[in-house]
């Protein structure tokens, strides 16, 4: 696997690109360039989340942009985000977006309480390195769903469990460092 030239980080859908937790990732993994983005939504002032053509076409113009600024191909970013935003960077590497690997902290596997609700059917055409960070009691997916679904991705995955629920309150460094650590192994 070749070093990767830059990431891409997405919030949540009920935040921005100055999420405290994509700050300290972005401080973790200098010097490698991070864009921290918003999704159309965001921008425009609403409070709905765009629905995932809109999410992934955004992501798939931003990535390109990105790596026209840094002078390489998209396959050398990586891409990933909390919850929602990770979800949407998930759905457009296995839309076929080329990217180095997924970064994706806190997956929403399911919506809290509906199990049967699952944001898993893109897993088999993820064939790039990817990383969840995770806490132990998140609602929207226990330690073994999580397990269990990412099993049948085809490409590398590493699982970092935290202490915490869906949003690893308190935990930022050790989030960043999970992060960094994974980064620097690829």
């Amino acid at each position: 696997m070749a070093h990767a030239s830059g990431l891409i980080l997405t919030p949540g859908a009920g935040a921005g690109r100055d999420h405290h937790t994509l700050v300290a990732v972005e401080q973790a993994v200098a010097p490698l360039a991070v864009e921290r983005l918003d999704f159309p939504y965001r921008t425009e002032g609403r409070r709905m989340p765009d629905r995932a053509p809109v999410a992934v076409a955004h992501l798939r113009a931003e990535a390109a942009r990105f790596a026209a600024s840094l002078e390489v191909p998209t396959s050398a970013l990586l891409l990933g985000g909390r919850s929602y935003g990770g979800r949407m960077c998930s759905m457009a590497v296995a839309d076929g977006l080329p990217a180095a690997g997924l970064v994706l902290l806190s997956y929403p596997l399911h919506p809290p309480g509906k199990p049967e609700k699952l944001r898993v059917e893109h897993f088999p055409e993820l064939r790039v390195p990817v990383l969840f960070v995770s806490g132990d009691r998140d609602p929207f997916g226990t330690p073994e769903e999580l397990a269990n679904h990412a099993a049948t991705i085809p490409g590398p995955v590493t699982h970092v469990l935290l202490p915490g629920a869906h949003d690893v309150k308190g935990r930022d460094a050790e989030v960043a460092a999970a992060v960094a650590a994974w980064v620097a192994a690829l």
